[in-house]
């Protein structure tokens, strides 16, 4: 019997082993398969075709109309506390790590998934936008900003613009919008990085940014600010709401609070028939530049992640901190049964007082918070609506689609409503011309091709790398008269000062103007009083305050008083005049990649 099996058993073994064997085959076959799907899919996210001129663009057209609206739950974005809170109910110091990544999004209930970049602490958690971070004001947050993102972006670099140039993966770095904030912590589009550090740009010192929160209250938002990245990466979505909470202020205020206190990150899109975000890949001027457009308009509006979601809500008052966070897109909001509602902030401040308003224009980075008051609704639901045309303030009209913005669902029965909206908030400190130690013209200007289409937009007649001009001194008061002979409004922001628009001068002869601005690299030879038209305005009762961005209208001087300290007149809690400086820009994204960005360094 020694080396033979007894009868009978060899041939039931042989047929187990010969069917596990299969079986196993039959598995390893699937499992490849699955892979090899996986990794087509994967590959197909990454190509830059996926994303942009696999349809034309009346196709996307016909796809936007298409979708139904008001068929997506408004979502609520993940927060994240930005302080932590010992045993004695003291608030301290917390560290966060906040990863991009790329991941599937379904931005509408009937179209498939799109890649994009999203913010968050872990792939499965990561959102467009990205977590709302809560920081307390008077308490630092760190975080360190991780970039996960793969070798390839998922559109179209244009390499004839002044942009990043790693060897290979996706560089970014984030800014926090409106804060008050170190250098090495500001966001430089100079000190962008590549996945895991591999690749830095030249200005990068750090890993994890600080923030010291000194506002006393405040709605802010991050997202990228890389070397002529911008608009791409938060086109694929890296965006995410920040706000800076003081509870003694807030309370004194009685403002409505917790879930009835809720962002709206609003920004529009439009997509393939795959359901990729789609964007026009050919320029304007493509023997130039050959993908580089100076705006995107999508058709399709989008609410924290969601195509025109619709939100429940009680009859009561709710306050809602709107960031329009498109890249070229102007909003000018409304209830659309009348209803009005109550701005109580501008950018990241409390009016001086509440002003009520039946519509309220919102720039590009702009944030504004208000009230709305739904037990003023007559009907069961209202729609948010939006009738800016585009480009502002000489463009289109919206249409059926990009003018519908989002739905609220009202509550039958009214409900006990214990917040209200104060008379009057912190009271704002006017500053005064007279303060001003320095004045300076900023001329904004758009040179053109020979079809009249937009090559470069630039401040001043020079480059974003070309040596700074402004040495501001902190503590200080600027007197900056922003000249825009560009048929375009720019939405101004200026990194980590606040100001106050002063007056608005309407210009006329505005070629002639022009003509001797381009001859002279400046205004300065130019006699532009001589080219006012009628007596100047103030801003916007609801724009009256602090601001860190303001809409420069076309064919107007527009005066400001910029303020290199806190609000407060308090000196800096840190040294502002280290490496690599701050920047002021046109806040339309595809102007400010294409060189509508300069630098300026403070000064002891």
């Amino acid at each position: 019997m020694s080396g033979k099996y007894c009868s009978g058993t060899m041939p039931v073994l042989q047929y187990i082993l010969v069917n596990l064997w299969l079986l196993a085959l039959m598995v390893t076959s699937f499992m490849l398969h699955v892979l090899c799907k996986q990794m087509t899919i994967e590959t197909s996210q990454f190509s830059p075709t996926a994303n942009t001129n696999s349809i034309d663009i009346k196709t996307s057209l016909q796809i936007t109309e298409g979708l139904q609206r008001f068929v997506d739950k408004l979502p609520l974005m993940p927060t994240l506390k930005g302080y932590a809170t010992s045993s004695y109910g003291k608030y301290l110091p917390a560290n966060l790590t906040i990863g991009m990544y790329m991941k599937p999004w379904k931005f509408h209930r009937d179209l498939p998934p799109s890649p994009v970049f999203a913010f968050g602490v872990s792939p499965e958690d990561a959102t467009v936008p990205g977590p709302s971070i809560v920081a307390m004001s008077g308490v630092e947050t760190y975080i360190l900003w991780e970039n996960h993102l793969p070798d390839k972006h998922i559109f179209v670099i244009d390499k004839t613009i002044d942009v990043a140039k790693p060897s290979r993966g996706v560089p970014t770095v984030v800014h926090l919008h409106g804060a008050v904030t170190e250098p090495n912590s500001d966001g430089s589009a100079l000190a962008w990085y590549t996945r895991d550090f591999h690749e830095k740009g030249e200005k990068w010192s750090k890993a994890v940014y600080i923030y010291h929160n000194v506002m006393t209250t405040g709605s802010m938002w991050y997202h990228d600010h890389a070397l002529g990245y911008t608009r791409l990466n938060l086109l694929a979505g890296l965006i995410g709401a920040y706000r800076i909470i003081n509870p003694e202020v807030e309370s004194r205020f009685g403002l409505p609070h917790y879930k009835f206190d809720q962002e709206l990150v609003i920004m529009d899109r439009s997509f393939n028939n795959n359901g990729h975000i789609y964007i026009n890949s050919t320029g304007d001027n493509p023997n130039l530049h050959p993908e580089w457009k100076p705006e995107y308009f999508g058709r399709v509006i989008i609410v924290n992640g969601k195509a025109w979601p619709y939100m429940k809500v009680q009859r009561r008052k709710y306050r809602f901190r709107i960031i329009n966070a498109s890249n070229a897109r102007f909003f000018r909001l409304a209830l659309n049964d009348g209803t009005g509602f109550t701005q109580i902030v501008s950018d990241s401040f409390y009016l001086a007082s509440p002003i009520y308003l039946t519509s309220a224009l919102l720039a590009p980075s702009e944030t504004m918070d208000v009230v709305i008051d739904f037990s003023k609704i007559r009907n069961q639901s209202v729609i948010l609506s939006n009738d800016a045309p585009y480009p502002f303030p000489n463009g289109d009209m919206p249409g059926v689609a990009d003018s519908n913005v989002m739905k609220f669902v009202v509550a039958r029965r009214n409900v006990y409503d214990s917040a209200c909206i104060p008379t009057q908030f912190e009271p704002v400190r006017k500053l005064s011309e007279e303060e001003a130690v320095t004045t300076r013209n900023i001329v904004m200007y758009e040179y053109d091709s020979w079809t009249g289409q937009p090559t470069k937009l630039l401040l001043n007649f020079a480059n974003f790398n070309d040596p700074v001009t402004e040495f501001p001194k902190q503590g200080t008061t600027e007197l900056w008269h922003i000249v825009n002979i560009t048929p375009d409004n720019h939405p101004f922001h200026i990194h980590l000062a606040a100001f106050q628009v002063l007056r608005q001068q309407k210009l006329k002869n505005v070629g002639e103007l022009s003509k001797c601005a381009v001859k002279h690299k400046g205004i300065e030879a130019c006699n532009i009083t001589s080219y006012s038209d009628g007596d100047p305005v103030g801003p916007p009762s609801n724009e009256a305050g602090w601001k860190n961005v303001f809409k420069m209208q076309p064919s107007y001087v527009t005066s400001i008083l910029v303020l290199f300290s806190t609000i407060h007149s308090k000196p800096f809690p840190f040294d502002p005049t280290g490496d690599p400086g701050y920047v002021y820009h046109c806040h339309i994204l595809g102007h400010e990649d294409n060189s509508m960005i300069r630098p300026f360094v403070l000064v002891s």
